[in-house]
């Protein structure tokens, strides 16, 4: 072992969730270690660049907290390096449209600014229990492995690698085990907007159907997801899906991969041939590697489940509102976006679907939510995933300050002190 590194918490995974729960912790007083396996953070928005913060405004009203505040960095740079949209798809709300690298850049400064040690290109691989508690984590990066001791735990991962190995319980995909598809994205620049966008269609449906029948596309691209990107004249693509990928097998993730590439070349060459406004676009920042949307669910004291969310539960240990459908990608044949909640109302999710029944210090945020497979197709937005992660750093600050276990942090106290940190929607407050 070539180093011991001690911190008072440690976040494994640097996405939007982890982002969330590092900063808050940070901020909070604690020291923090964050570990990210890639050489960015940001998770999804860093390598699937263009993709937007869906669900940042329930009842078109902002969730607050570190992702507003991210926001208004954004916008407040000169030019503007964010803005409001809406949402040209079915059931979704307005959402916010950014500079990818301008937001990692934010993202860094922020982790600096709450004394965060970020380690990137680092993988934590193992817990070192003692009972029902983890002592520290094993990490491995370019010199060889290291351990990090730590009195709190914060699974921002993804896919819960380290809480499944401490022993946290975790189903994968549906009843039948079908879990969402993999997607790799582009995009294309010097598109006409005006061209690309004038039919009243907003899944090209017409455009992908002539490319499917004369096999130039791919049977599943029978709808096409391009929307407008942050630049002008920017078209993000999100419409190459890879169904049945276990998303936790680096070997399937790598194939998967090559073949989005494919068809991703397919594409790229039927928007510039068929579809208007496309003639002198060219292909930019094809992913390195598939957006894996979801492996591991974890079980947690509470499972929200898609009878939660139809009925609008306002949670009184909820953490954060949403209203996002049931955009289910693939788990069979079609892509869903199905409301969820009725026009103007949203639901909270709780604090305790973020909480192991066992491990005593351990927390998780982000896709590794305890859900049912429905629910989990709402409640996935990466605003929503930051805020558990400021949730989860905050109340890992509460149970450090009183030498209590995770399992027995005051919700009430919690929701108080991220309704002071800016969180809306919250307690006795309605968005």
């Amino acid at each position: 072992m070539s180093e011991v590194w001690a911190a008072d918490v440690v976040v494994i995974g640097g996405g939007t969730a982890g982002f969330g729960a590092a900063v808050a912790a940070g901020r909070l007083g604690l020291d923090v270690i964050l570990v990210e396996g890639s050489a960015k953070v940001g998770g999804v928005m860093a390598f699937c660049p263009g993709m937007p913060w869906g669900a940042a405004y329930p009842n078109d009203a902002i969730i607050g907290g570190l992702m507003e505040e991210l926001t208004e960095r954004l916008g407040a740079m000169d030019p503007p390096a964010a803005e409001k949209r809406p949402c040209t798809l079915a059931n979704f709300g307005p959402e916010i449209q950014y500079d990818h690298d301008l937001a990692t850049v934010a993202m860094f400064q922020m982790l600096e600014e709450a004394g965060v040690r970020v380690h990137v290109n680092t993988t934590a691989v193992a817990p070192v229990m003692q009972g029902n508690r983890i002592i520290a984590v094993d990490v491995f990066d370019r010199h060889g492995r290291h351990q990090i001791e730590a009195k709190f735990v914060l699974d921002c991962s993804g896919d819960g690698d380290i809480s499944a190995k401490a022993g946290v319980p975790y189903s994968v995909g549906d009843a039948e085990g079908n879990v969402m598809g993999v997607t790799l994205s582009f995009q294309m620049v010097g598109a006409e907007w005006e061209q690309v966008f004038a039919e009243d269609d907003p899944y090209f449906t017409r455009f992908a159907a002539k490319g499917i029948d004369e096999g130039r596309l791919h049977p599943d691209l029978a709808q096409l997801y391009l929307m407008r990107g942050f630049h002008k004249d920017t078209v993000f693509c999100n419409s190459v899906v890879i169904r049945n990928v276990d998303g936790t097998d680096s070997r399937a993730v790598a194939a998967a991969t090559q073949e989005g590439r494919r068809r991703c070349m397919e594409l790229a060459a039927f928007l510039r041939a068929d579809v208007p406004g496309f003639e002198a676009a060219r292909m930019v920042y094809l992913g390195p590697t598939v957006g894996v949307r979801e492996t591991r669910k974890l079980e947690g004291v509470y499972q929200v489940t898609g009878d939660d969310l139809r009925a609008g539960r306002k949670f009184a240990d909820g953490i954060v509102c949403c209203d996002n459908p049931i955009d289910d990608v693939m788990r069979g044949e079609e892509m869903t976006h199905d409301a969820i909640v009725g026009q103007g109302d949203y639901y909270r999710i709780p604090f305790r679907s973020l909480v192991p029944r066992e491990v005593e210090n351990l927390m998780f945020a982000g896709r590794i939510i305890c859900a049912d497979p429905e629910a989990f197709a709402s409640v996935r937005g990466m605003p929503q995933c930051m805020a558990m992660g400021q949730a989860v750093g905050t109340a890992a600050a509460m149970a450090f300050a009183e030498e209590i276990d995770v399992q027995d942090i005051s919700t009430s106290a919690l929701v108080a002190l991220l309704q002071a940190q800016g969180v809306n929607g919250l307690g006795e407050d309605a968005l």
